[in-house]
């Protein structure tokens, strides 16, 4: 089912305000296709909830729980399991958008022109997501131009800033391996478990790229291609919306966002305003919000130049 369906099936009816609320497995797909619309979408975990606000349950387990075995005997010792549970408290956010009849009518694409720009919206929802997931922050300053965007949410780099691992890198002159290894130095032994990703953008990884080459030319030697890819042995992830003066390294899957069931896709065709200018309304309607599972879990190198 793509999304073409998934905004049919919602608002079948066009000669009146449809109202459109799709059920969980609609939801849940339209859903992942704002994830697929960004690389780190698809590697972050995802969370269903039907609830505005809860808490998802956490359950460990300690380390070193064996114990020598003794026949016929029960020394009434038993491993342990640890549970706990992170809130989350879901935002809602909307997309519309409209076209014009007249837009359908001489486009060359004709009827398909309404389900293109379906597509680019839900990909579009999809990267400003991933946006706000990262640098969402509700105490932005109201004099930044992105302000109504950014305000929504707190992203995951304002919660790592406030209670993962921060390395300054403010005073280093340029890049270097160091202040990866050093970072990386921050982040306990048992989550640096292969399942570690470096988070950055794409012109921080391309810069890091060329370090590591003029490196090698003026050495006259030659640095292994994984090294460009994964500093420390840490692959790299590109993500867009990330800024260049920062890095962040965690498992993706330790990134959750939570959403909720009743996602709405309204469409309307009729009602005054849509006769007199003769257009076609649209609105996305759906909640999110971006958590940690482990904050201990977590680095962010800040201040780069």
């Amino acid at each position: 089912m793509d999304n073409n369906s998934i905004i049919n099936k919602a608002a079948i009816a066009t000669t009146t305000l449809s109202s459109g609320l799709l059920n969980p497995e609609q939801s849940k797909k339209f859903i992942q296709q704002t994830f697929e619309a960004t690389k780190l979408g698809g590697l972050i975990r995802k969370e269903m909830r039907t609830a505005k606000t809860g808490e998802i349950d956490k359950i460990g387990i300690a380390s070193r729980i064996l114990r020598k075995k003794t026949e016929d005997t029960d020394d009434g010792y038993r491993g342990e399991v640890k549970t706990s549970q992170i809130e989350y408290s879901t935002t809602a956010v909307r997309l519309p958008w409209e076209i014009t009849e007249e837009t359908l009518r001489e486009n060359i694409e004709g009827q398909r022109f309404e389900q293109i720009v379906t597509n680019l919206m839900t990909t579009q929802l999809g990267v400003d997501l991933e946006d706000l997931y990262l640098n969402g922050d509700e105490d932005t300053d109201n004099s930044n131009k992105d302000y109504d965007f950014l305000k929504i949410n707190d992203g995951w780099i304002k919660q790592i800033s406030n209670g993962g691992h921060v390395y300054d890198a403010s005073s280093e002159t340029s890049m270097s391996l160091d202040l990866f290894y050093k970072t990386l130095a921050q982040i306990p032994n048992k989550y640096n478990n292969g399942k570690l990703r470096w988070l950055m953008s794409p012109r921080r990884a391309q810069e890091w790229e060329l370090f590591l080459l003029n490196k090698v030319i003026g050495a006259g030697g030659a640095v292994p291609e994984s090294i460009y890819t994964a500093p420390a042995r840490i692959p790299a992830v590109e993500c867009p919306a990330l800024d260049d003066a920062t890095i962040l390294l965690t498992d993706p899957k330790n990134l959750i966002v939570v959403n909720t069931y009743d996602t709405k896709i309204r469409k309307t065709v009729e009602g005054k305003e849509a006769i007199m200018k003769d257009k076609r309304f649209y609105v996305a309607h759906l909640d999110y919000d971006p958590i940690i599972e482990e904050l201990d879990a977590t680095a962010i190198i800040k201040g780069l130049k």
